[in-house]
């Protein structure tokens, strides 16, 4: 069967994500075709890519680089343009069908809204879009007739238990973390780590920031609410298990007590492919998993007082409004404190925390609020910093 072929605009394509979805482009080259390439400061790759692919148009959001990226691209008649509002607007271009939202953290926000505004179809890998304003998101997109597609291997493992199951109700879903590189760590044993430490993940291969994310079950607790609104779930349907292999990627729990899993080894370009190719599947030469290298497969709870930061997302999921959004933009300021050395690992979940205490809280925000938010939450976190160096 022929793949109907897709018009894909890649924001973040430098990225993690971004690179791996590139992979899978050019191994299916009669399945997609790039329309959009995006970039915050890497000019070089995004020309590099820019060359490869040969999209309509390539955003380099740093202004700074515009003229080094137009002086590179203008003469293989690629349009260059620059700065942010440039990225939402360019998502809105007739030629795209689908969006991949792979930029980090709050910039994924606007972008994805003005694409699903568009009509545009919807990979999200930019789970931060959900956490921060996933009400509004979730029912615009439900107004444009809009589907969102997830990326992240947990969600998208959801997805795909789900796939002939949607008349069914969720009972529970279990969503399935490594437990980082400090699992079983003791609060003293975390004083100390270093920038170095944290970022050595033993599943996965990520950018840095979520990669620290992923160290401080900060980025469990962000995908716990992606989840409530990915699949219109209560807090009491999620669970978080720790299983630190990393095969099972995670289970839905339906009603009559029976569980199906999604499983396979650690590799982003499995869930990528599935977002972009949905309904079909197409042939891919990803690893195959081997039941004989893995004799057992285990899993624990997670340890809520030592990494506060899974307990700060529930508690967020709880209290609703504006409330995650406060603790993405407290999380965005503490994690780059860290990699700068700043800050201790233990730190970023106290600057966190003072944020969810002193932030005004918004039971019923709109867009505007969300932007609010996210501007005053980062100046009271970053005043923490600079009184805490």
């Amino acid at each position: 069967m022929k793949f109907p072929q897709k018009h894909l605009a890649i924001l973040g394509s430098t990225g993690s994500i971004g690179t791996q979805a590139l992979d899978v482009i050019a191994a299916n080259p009669d399945a997609f075709c790039v329309e959009i390439l995006t970039a915050q400061n890497n000019a070089e790759l995004l020309i590099q890519q820019a060359g490869e692919f040969r999209p309509n148009v390539v955003v380099i959001a740093n202004e700074d680089l515009y003229d080094k990226v137009f002086d590179a691209l203008d003469p293989l008649g690629i349009k260059v343009y620059a700065g942010s509002k440039a990225i939402a607007d360019v998502v809105q271009m007739d030629t795209i069908d689908t969006v991949l939202t792979s930029m980090v953290g709050y910039s994924g926000l606007i972008p994805t809204v003005k694409a699903i505004e568009a009509g545009k179809q919807i990979a999200l890998a930019n789970k931060e879009t959900l956490v921060v304003a996933g009400e509004l998101v979730t029912a615009l997109a439900q107004k444009k007739g809009v589907s969102i597609y997830p990326v992240d291997s947990e969600h998208s493992a959801i997805f795909q238990c789900l796939v002939g199951e949607f008349h069914n109700p969720i009972e529970k879903i279990f969503l399935t973390a490594s437990g980082g590189p400090f699992r079983g760590k003791t609060r003293d044993e975390l004083l100390h780590v270093t920038k170095a430490q944290a970022l050595k993940h033993p599943n996965w291969s990520m950018g840095a920031k979520i990669t620290i994310d992923s160290a401080s079950l900060m980025n469990k607790g962000l995908e716990v609410i992606e989840a409530k609104w990915l699949f219109g779930l209560d807090v009491s349907q999620i669970e978080v298990v720790v299983h630190p292999q990393s095969i099972i990627h995670s289970m839905v729990q339906f009603e009559d007590g029976s569980i199906k899993a999604q499983m396979g080894l650690p590799d982003m370009r499995l869930p990528i492919q599935f977002a972009l190719t949905y309904p079909h599947r197409l042939p891919a030469d990803f690893p195959r998993f081997n039941f004989a290298n893995y004799p057992a497969l285990t899993f624990e709870q997670p340890d809520l007082k030592t990494f506060r930061n899974l307990q700060f997302a529930f508690d967020a999921i709880e209290r609703g409004g504006n409330m995650a959004c406060i603790v993405n933009a407290a999380n965005e300021i503490a994690v780059a404190a860290f990699l700068r050395d700043e800050i201790g690992f233990l730190e970023m979940s106290d600057l966190i925390e003072t944020c969810m205490q002193r932030m005004t809280f918004i039971q019923q925000p709109t867009l505007d609020d969300y932007i609010e938010t996210d501007a005053e939450t980062r100046k009271v976190a970053e005043n923490w910093v600079n009184i805490h160096i």
